[in-house]
């Protein structure tokens, strides 16, 4: 029935629709639009569609700007209490990024442009909205060339905070303004990626020793994080043949955040009597790394007794994920140290006489079943398995979906 109505009503408006003259419905698509700036979006696109003006720019300079008062409620209130739920969030990133893909392809004036911008500003300004990265798109958008991208940089340079002048400094650079770009990078030199950041501007120019002075004073002194400007000095090495202390370099990059991989990329850098030198240095650095990759480097390494004190200390992984890296090396290590093995899967399982939701007693019946597999198919212990599933099975003989779970993945646990 309500469909029925649905397309009468449908059916009556077509039929006025076609009746009315066009100044009628003129009157009727200003008062839709007059009020609600979506209504107002949707009629603009369409019109630009199917009707050609003089200037087809104001006609996408009107639809940009209707984008953008539709958007603009909603990302004020973001403004305003530092965020907002996630529906409206999405919303009012799905426009922003709608907004800044038109506008790239869009032909208005740079007055336009500029106004627009100018409407996003205090945004940017802000920065409380949590929709920092949409607005520099959109800013960005509006900045088509060089003077467009000269007139950002210095709004940004009026609001003064580190982020907004950051920008600014890119943007010079971007743009060739030497004197511009130097004046805002001297303001902060501190960490390595600002190190990194002069030092390349100076290679860039040509500036060789200057840029290798910027470099070496970066490694003394910068903080945080030292990856590029690392990289860069290794780079020079390289190419200037100084073996040893691209290979320092390469070493300090590796273990600065020891992993499997980077223990594997430094090996392959160096020769048979390089590695033998480095290799002492190289252990004494997995102890700064995780457990996990400390793990991961004692298998490479096949130091297996190493590998399963580091797996005893480690806690069991959360046993919805199977996959993880630690279950498969104790996987691997299950044949050589059976007891150290169990009692790491053990340790997954917790305490077993206490309520829980479902969802624990799957995971727990998981563990179970490895622990099953160490009694009977590597330890050929029967009889500890039977003993010791009876004792959990008659402490969680009132806990109906704790035996369900442990059937469904337990071989044989309705008939002990």
């Amino acid at each position: 029935m309500r469909e029925q109505k649905k397309s009468k009503a449908t059916s009556r408006l077509t039929q006025l629709v076609r009746a009315a003259d066009a100044a009628v419905l003129g009157q009727l698509v200003e008062r839709l639009a007059g009020t609600r700036p979506d209504v107002r979006r949707e009629c603009l696109e369409f019109l630009q569609k199917h009707v050609v003006l003089a200037s087809e720019a104001d006609t996408e300079s009107a639809a940009l700007f209707a984008l953008w008062e539709e958007l603009e409620s909603d990302l004020a209130e973001l403004d305003e209490y530092g965020g907002g739920d996630h529906g409206t969030e999405d919303h009012v990133g799905e426009l922003l990024y709608e907004l800044s893909t038109k506008l790239k392809r869009s032909r208005i004036a740079r007055d336009d442009r500029r106004s627009l911008l100018e409407e996003v500003l205090p945004y940017i300004r802000s920065g409380n909205a949590g929709m920092d990265d949409a607005l520099y798109e959109v800013a960005y958008a509006a900045s088509r060339d060089d003077e467009d991208l000269r007139y950002f940089a210095q709004l940004l340079e009026e609001i003064g905070k580190d982020w907004p002048l950051d920008h600014a400094r890119r943007i010079y650079r971007k743009i060739g303004d030497r004197e511009k770009y130097l004046a805002l990078r001297s303001r902060r030199m501190e960490y390595g990626a600002d190190y990194y950041d002069l030092a390349t501007f100076y290679w860039k120019q040509g500036d060789r020793e200057q840029a290798l002075a910027i470099a070496r004073e970066g490694m003394r002194r910068g903080k945080g994080r030292m990856d590029e400007l690392r990289a860069f000095m290794a780079e020079r090495a390289k190419k200037s043949g100084d073996r040893e202390g691209y290979l320092e370099l390469q070493f300090e990059q590796a273990t600065e955040e020891l992993t499997l991989a980077s223990y594997r990329s430094f090996r392959k850098l160096c020769r048979a009597e390089e590695w033998r030198v480095f290799e002492a240095r190289m252990l004494a650095a997995t102890a700064r790394a995780s457990p996990e990759e400390r793990l991961k480097i004692c298998m490479e390494r096949e130091d297996y007794g190493q590998a399963v004190r580091v797996l005893s200390t480690m806690g069991y992984p959360d046993s919805r994920y199977d996959g993880d890296d630690s279950l498969t090396i104790a996987a691997q290590l299950e044949e050589r140290y059976p007891d150290q093995v169990l009692a790491f899967y053990m340790s997954g399982l917790g305490n077993l006489n206490q309520n829980a939701q479902r969802e624990t007693y799957a995971q727990k019946a998981r563990v179970a079943q490895k622990v099953r597999h160490m009694w009977l198919d590597v330890l050929k212990r029967p009889d500890k398995w039977q003993a010791w599933a009876k004792r959990i099975k008659m402490l969680n003989s009132k806990r109906p979906a704790f035996q369900e779970e442990f059937a469904k993945v337990v071989p044989d646990w309705n008939t002990l």
